[in-house]
């Protein structure tokens, strides 16, 4: 049969892509389809060959599959396969390539079209046979990829050093590895209409509720956005479903952390192209605990969950709470420090609140400047801010120093927690804006409704705030201070099962 290019070429500019067309049992008609719905691009790459006394097209992509495996364990043996006239055409064919003849590190076979390019866009050889209505799609992966390296968001003392990475088999592989029981379920999913980018849902059975992995498969499905490229496109969708500064929805980037956060009765969801693992549902709680919490002595972890608690306090609440008690309740101030509060209000031109707004809006550009720049300019960046205009603000009286030390003191306690970053950022501005209007009632003001915004907050039927509200005894002995492993061996906690959490049906 002979391949009629100029056809194909008119019917790319006439043929309309449609989801799910089956596979046409003529190759050529086949091939027409494929290049319209590809646009003719040039990293499509069709090899034509006539194997006992049939036509067949092998289907790949540039860049995607590794040429050495195709041409030795795909084209080789093609090219050699004789068959018995009986057992030929291309019926023959198709059986022999599914009984296994060839080696893979996959198979799997195709029957629409949109199967056949999702496989041989993620790097499958597809064998197209003339007159059959499937295709077998063969394993021969060789794109570049990144290997397991350290978590750089995540760091530990003790523990694994292995982190996730952009490959979501070998994502699912470094939790197997630790989860060693039939237990783990792994189930496969597409995200994004255009990218159809793999999505892969992991839990324990019998620790996570059939009625909690059920919604967030749910969500997943209804989830009709063109392109995902990321995790984060879909935490928006596992959230509570409402605007909140916190999200039910966390993410990790360790594998350990992803298998603890199971073993409790949670669902992992793993984005093919990320190193980032949501985990729903997540806790507030949870942001002030590490790995090493559970490697250190059980009253040193105390002590840290502690200060990051104070930490986080300190960064939303601190800037606010100076401007509103220098601006309007100084009598509030202790004496010995009185002249010195007062007066660097008083020998600066800008009024407390705007200058707070001015060093903070400065710090945030800076930090955004070095986090943006290259590596050898970005300290730059920091030398030039943090020596130069610092010091000259204050040397010039443009800005107060105790300003700039509290500035400085609530970016440093900022990072201590740094998945909070974000709500910490936006929440602090908030609260030093409530302080410099309306004192210290803005302030607290403010504090009840951070609290109830907080406390009314749910993923999926589970209190973020659990187990402090509601509150359950048992499961504090793992939350502001945590108890020995020979405690907390005596039972499992699982999340389904804290206070005010919304019982799924389970069937």
């Amino acid at each position: 049969m002979k391949f009629d290019a100029g056809r194909c070429s008119d019917a790319y500019e006439k043929l309309e892509p449609e989801a799910d067309r089956l596979l046409p049992e003529n190759l050529e008609d086949f091939l027409v389809e494929l290049r319209a719905r590809t646009g003719n691009s040039d990293d499509l790459v069709v090899q034509m060959h006539s194997v006992a006394g049939c036509q067949l097209a092998v289907v790949m992509f540039e860049g995607q599959i590794s040429n050495q495996q195709v041409s030795q364990l795909l084209l080789g043996p093609l090219g050699r396969l004789e068959l018995p006239e009986e057992k030929g055409g291309s019926q023959g064919v198709m059986n022999w390539l599914r009984s296994g003849s060839l080696l893979a590190s996959d198979q799997k076979e195709a029957r629409t079209l949109d199967e056949v390019l999702a496989f041989a866009m993620s790097g499958f050889a597809v064998v197209v046979v003339d007159g059959q209505k499937s295709a077998v799609a063969l394993g021969y992966q060789g794109f570049s990829t990144r290997g397991v390296g350290e978590p750089s968001s995540e760091v530990n003392l003790r523990g694994s050093r292995e982190g996730f990475c952009e490959i979501i088999t070998l994502n699912v592989a470094l939790v197997r590895r630790r989860i060693k029981s039939g237990l783990l379920t792994v189930e496969s999913l597409d995200a994004g209409r255009v990218s159809r980018t793999k999505v892969k849902l992991l839990y324990l059975r019998g620790a996570a509720s059939a009625g909690l992995v059920r919604a967030v498969r749910e969500r997943l499905r209804q989830v009709d956005i063109s392109v995902v490229l990321d995790s984060a496109y879909l935490q928006p969708f596992l959230d509570g479903g409402r605007f909140s500064f916190f999200s039910g929805a966390g993410s990790t980037e360790r594998p350990d952390v992803l298998c603890a956060k199971l073993a409790e009765g949670r669902v992992g969801v793993l984005v093919d192209g990320t190193p980032f693992a949501l985990i729903v549902p997540f806790l507030f709680a949870e942001h002030f605990q590490t790995m090493d919490d559970y490697t250190h002595r059980p009253y040193f972890a105390a002590f840290l969950r502690l200060l990051r608690m104070v930490s986080f306090i300190a960064t939303v609440f601190l800037p606010g709470y100076y401007v509103a008690v220098v601006t309007y309740h100084p009598d509030l101030i202790p004496d010995l420090l009185l002249s010195t509060f007062v007066g660097s209000v008083l020998y600066t031109p800008l009024p407390a609140f705007w200058e707070a707004v001015l060093v903070f809006v400065l710090y945030e550009l800076l930090r955004e400047a070095g986090l943006r720049l290259p590596r050898p300019i970005g300290h730059a960046v920091s030398i030039v801010g943090g020596l130069v205009i610092g010091d000259a603000a204050v040397t010039a009286g443009l800005v107060g120093l105790p300003m700039v030390i509290l500035i400085a003191l609530t970016a440093v306690t900022s990072f201590v927690v740094p998945s909070l970053y974000q709500p910490v950022t936006v929440l602090r501005l908030l609260f030093l804006v409530a302080g410099g209007t309306l004192g210290l009632y803005g302030i607290y003001l403010g504090l009840g409704i951070f609290l109830v915004d907080l406390c009314s907050l749910q993923t999926l039927g589970i209190p973020v705030t659990a187990p402090a509200s509601p509150f359950d005894r048992r499961s504090m002995r793992d939350l502001f201070i945590r108890s020995s492993w020979k405690k907390l061996q005596r039972s499992d906690l699982r999340v389904g099962d804290v206070p005010g959490a919304q019982k799924k049906d389970d069937r």
